[in-house]
């Protein structure tokens, strides 16, 4: 059996429909994306998986555990580290990991010795003594990731890892999380950063409105909903967002800097109409460039493939 199988999953909170009949798969050994925006459904799939939240309705495995009839096996094999950190803020970054590990039941060689490999590998060591609540967000990140895994778990739940942290900091997190990954640590990350679920993932399904509307590895995804390309274009005089939106074949326009940035399904037509556009206007064009579509346009194609 996969890490984790997922069967028509569904959670209601009261007449709130949160999770809708979601079905799905994890292989062992990957890093799977769980993306959405806000309030898709995200937060409360992993704390069903986690038998923090009761299911509703249908069936989920964890490492071949059922969260609900097996719910203490399930927690042996699974390390989570939730949205907001669950650690101690008055306990030292050393007490806050022998805590955990005398939670899971290690023994004391076993809790020092895990306290301090994580430590070093999170690159914390210096901070041992320092109090949770001193630490940046970063390193208060890096810390709560080394207590998910004192246990050593075979699946670790990430939720939205890197919200809050800065770009250093963000990098720095993707780095371990990656490493981990190639140390043969299955991943589930749910996170609404795009850029984030299609540099890290193997494989990702998109969640909307409590429902999987996509599946698939990163390239498989842009191959089947980029169905476009990206104009960046500027000109030596004005042309508004509006104008250019309003062209056949354009599906977004938007600024960036001195350019716009034109989503275009058919790049000729689009080209043609623009260039004639700007000569109407008496202006010229000083720049353009044509590419592929990126990650977050193809996930706003997703998005709004399932909201059509």
């Amino acid at each position: 059996m996969d890490a984790i199988v997922v069967e028509n999953l569904t959670k209601y909170y009261g007449d709130l429909l949160a999770v809708n009949g979601i079905s799905f798969s994890v292989k062992w050994g990957e890093l799977f994306g769980f993306l959405g925006p806000n309030g898709a459904g995200k937060t409360t799939t992993v704390r069903m998986l986690c038998g923090l939240t009761k299911i509703s309705s249908g069936e989920a495995y964890v490492a071949g555990y059922s969260p609900i009839r097996e719910l203490k096996l399930v927690k042996k094999v699974i390390g989570l580290v939730p949205d907001t950190s669950n650690l101690y803020p008055e306990l030292t970054c050393w007490d806050n990991l022998i805590f955990t590990g005398e939670m899971y039941g290690l023994g004391r060689e076993e809790r020092v010795r895990r306290a301090r490999e994580l430590l070093e590998f999170f690159g914390l060591l210096d901070k041992k003594d320092s109090k949770f609540d001193q630490l940046s967000k970063g390193q208060k990140r890096k810390l709560t990731l080394a207590a998910a895994l004192m246990h050593r778990p075979r699946i670790l739940f990430l939720d939205e890892p890197t919200i809050g942290l800065d770009v250093r900091s963000r990098r720095m997190i993707w780095n371990m999380i990656r490493e981990l990954n190639e140390s043969g640590l299955t991943i589930f990350l749910t996170t609404h950063n795009i850029y984030e679920a299609f540099n890290l993932c193997d494989r990702i399904a998109v969640i909307n409105r409590g429902e999987i509307i996509a599946n698939g590895s990163p390239a498989e995804l842009k191959r089947r909903f980029s169905g476009s390309e990206v104009l960046e274009v500027s000109f030596d005089g004005k042309m508004s967002v509006e104008e250019i939106s309003r062209i056949p074949g354009v599906i977004k326009a938007s600024r960036s800097g001195e350019s716009f940035m034109i989503v275009v399904s058919d790049p000729l037509s689009v080209m043609e109409e623009i260039v004639r556009k700007a000569k109407s206007k008496g202006i010229s064009l000083n720049y353009v460039n044509l590419r592929g579509a990126d990650a977050e346009e193809v996930f706003l194609r997703i998005i709004g493939d399932a909201d059509a």
